[in-house]
């Protein structure tokens, strides 16, 4: 499978509400459950509202659109990056899955990964 790396770093933030979120340019997952309100956003981006936050993540993101019907691919990402002891967050959208490890692991995650016969991009791999 292939993997690629976003630049930059991210945070994942915990908001109070949607009120003055701004869309952007750049990277923005937003999930709004009945319990809470979440943001992963470059860090330079987090918005004033954000109740608690979380800095310091790198992210891949698995290449192309996955098929509803393909099973076992985050099992088998974060079962190599367990095994090394590396946690992950996780996000998945429409066509694809992308994890996030703290930016300290992020080397050791390409390793462990790429061990595992998974390639990356120019981009992860110069990152």
């Amino acid at each position: 499978m292939t993997l690629e790396g976003l630049k930059g770093e991210f945070t994942v933030c915990k908001l109070h509400s949607l009120e003055g979120l701004s869309g952007g340019g750049s990277f923005r997952f937003l999930s709004v459950t009945d319990k809470e309100i979440s943001l992963v956003c470059p860090s330079e981006d987090v918005p004033v509202s954000a109740i608690f936050g979380e800095d310091g993540w790198k992210s891949f993101r698995v290449e192309g659109q996955l098929d509803f019907s393909l099973v076992g691919v985050l099992s088998e990402l974060s079962a190599i990056l367990a095994k090394e002891k590396i946690g992950i967050f996780v996000t998945s959208t429409y066509d694809t899955d992308y994890l996030f490890v703290k930016k300290e692991n992020y080397a050791r995650a390409i390793a462990a990964l790429t061990a595992e016969g998974h390639t990356f991009t120019q981009e992860a791999a110069g990152e």
